[in-house]
């Protein structure tokens, strides 16, 4: 039996990960991932399923408003759900089924810790505004995964459409999305070695309707000065191993079931609604990157038959 060394795990690190992950959960998971992959038998079902479970004690600890408490057992849910990939890579016994438990195994933990957090709150205040920031958290959170799947339907529907109009098909679309991915913002452009087909969106990383594409469509060229600085801050963040989605769903669920608890239930609304802005934001610039790319393209595509019909 294989001995794995702490460099064999951190191998199986995402090329660029969420800056909460990188700095705050990678030391830790790394370090508890080799004795998992050493010492025991635990496959990374089983450590999903332990994640599942210390997020449910998350919840109870919210609703019964021991707010350290739950954002300690949400922490250790989050690592050890960071765990299981490591695992799984490392040894290579990662399952299909695997990817649909630990997808269901964060939506339930999200939605559960909202609902302990609010009903904890509620109880002790009365003040209905935490019924609404609970709601408010779960409602955001499924969005974005309700989302992303419409966001790759929409991208496969413009591919589909070249191929039956025999344009020359697309390459490697950098916004697209693995809703499936256990890291669901992890992996911006470069896929998962553990799901070969998985990429993720990089904002920042090119421009979807080029010079080009906009002066044939009647418009001017867009300031590059926005873009050139993004592309430098993304180069950046590319050396410490940090992608550009700066808040994304992770920093969004550190900031309402970690940061804001340890603070104080004072933080709770503050840094739910302001993490909750910025992860909204997000989700519009993403939609917005897309409509320039079904624009680009099928702009594309459509020059391109008529062409074809000239021919």
């Amino acid at each position: 039996m294989r001995t794995y060394s702490l460099d064999d795990v951190h191998e199986t690190r995402k090329r660029r990960d969420s800056w909460w992950t990188v700095y705050f959960v990678d030391p830790v998971a790394c370090r508890v991932a080799l004795p998992v992959a050493n010492h025991t038998r635990l496959t990374p079902n089983a450590l999903t399923v332990i994640s599942l479970v210390l997020g449910l004690v998350s919840a109870a600890c919210f609703a019964t408003n021991q707010l350290i408490a739950g954002a300690c057992f949400f922490y250790l849910s989050f690592m050890i759900d960071c765990v299981d990939g490591k695992v799984a890579r490392l040894k290579g016994t990662g399952t299909a089924f695997g990817l649909w438990l630990d997808y269901v195994g964060d939506r339930v933990r999200v939605v559960l810790c909202a609902g302990g957090l609010a009903y904890g709150q509620y109880t002790l205040t009365g003040d209905v505004s935490f019924v609404v920031l609970g709601a408010a958290v779960a409602v955001l959170d499924l969005f974005r995964y309700v989302n992303a799947p419409q966001m790759k339907r929409v991208r496969e529907a413009v591919r589909e459409e070249r191929q039956e109009s025999g344009l020359e098909p697309l390459g490697p679309d950098p916004l697209a999305v693995d809703v499936l991915s256990a890291d669901p913002l992890a992996d911006p452009l470069t896929p998962d070695p553990f799901r070969p087909d998985a990429y993720r969106a990089d904002p920042f990383s090119v421009d979807p309707l080029e010079p080009p594409e906009r002066e044939r469509m009647g418009r001017g060229p867009r300031p590059r000065a926005f873009f050139r600085f993004f592309k430098r801050l993304n180069r950046f963040l590319a050396r410490h191993r940090v992608r550009s989605h700066l808040v994304s769903g992770i920093e969004f669920h550190a900031a309402v079931f970690v940061i804001a608890p340890l603070a104080g239930a004072w933080a709770l609304i503050p840094l739910a609604a302001m993490s909750g802005a910025l992860l909204l934001a997000n989700e519009v610039f993403l939609v917005y990157r897309l409509w320039l790319f079904t624009r680009r393209h099928g702009a594309s595509s459509s020059q391109e038959s008529r062409e074809h019909v000239l021919v």
